[in-house]
């Protein structure tokens, strides 16, 4: 687990203010999950590397003529480069990290955008699934905040048990919140989350 942010400090030499107790800290924040798209998403890409791996390695040096030699070559280096390195590098650039506070998604490689959702706010969470992600028990979370559009992380492995993680640090962290305020009464707008770039 990695720590990302710490409890509140207590007041000078550990004493509470006079006259009460010490205020409940909030809990450090910690890592629940790092995940990525399914893996298989690179299956293709992977097989034309190999292909063109195993058809540069036969041609090469067989043509008559040196020029159509460097042309197999280059030919070879642009079908990895579009067919697998940038398949790769898509799949790599999309994140999400789930934590005891938050759900964090990145994604992009030249610009790149960081979206956050504070579970306290509070969601609606459901599973989107096709034939093929049914067989590989992985599916789309579709994460509703009442936005026009829902976030969704794409694809993700053993999708049933992350949708009910959610749902478990969503009541923790709303039951958490309703401790901490004073007399139980519900607290006005919640404006911690935070959208867009970072």
């Amino acid at each position: 687990m990695t720590n990302l942010g710490g409890a509140a400090q207590p007041a000078a030499g550990g004493i509470p203010p006079s006259g009460g107790t010490a205020p409940s800290a909030a809990p450090a924040e910690h890592v629940i999950a790092r995940l990525r798209r399914h893996g298989r998403m690179l299956f293709w890409p992977t097989i034309l590397l190999l292909v063109v791996a195993g058809a540069a390695g036969y041609l090469g040096g067989r043509m008559p003529e040196e020029w159509q030699n460097i042309a197999v070559l280059v030919v070879a280096a642009l079908l990895v480069l579009i067919g697998f390195v940038v398949p790769l590098l898509a799949w790599l650039s999309r994140r999400y990290t789930i934590t005891t506070r938050r759900v964090i998604v990145r994604h992009g490689f030249f610009v790149r955008v960081r979206q956050e959702l504070m579970h306290s706010r509070g969601y609606d969470v459901s599973v989107r699934r096709s034939w093929l992600q049914s067989a590989f028990r992985t599916g789309d979370i579709l994460i509703n905040t009442g936005q026009e559009q829902p976030i969704v992380l794409r694809d993700v492995p053993n999708a049933s048990l992350v949708q009910r993680t959610l749902h478990e640090l969503m009541e923790a962290n709303q039951g958490a919140n309703a401790a901490r305020r004073p007399g139980g009464q519900p607290a006005g707008d919640d404006h911690t989350v935070a959208w867009g770039e970072r």
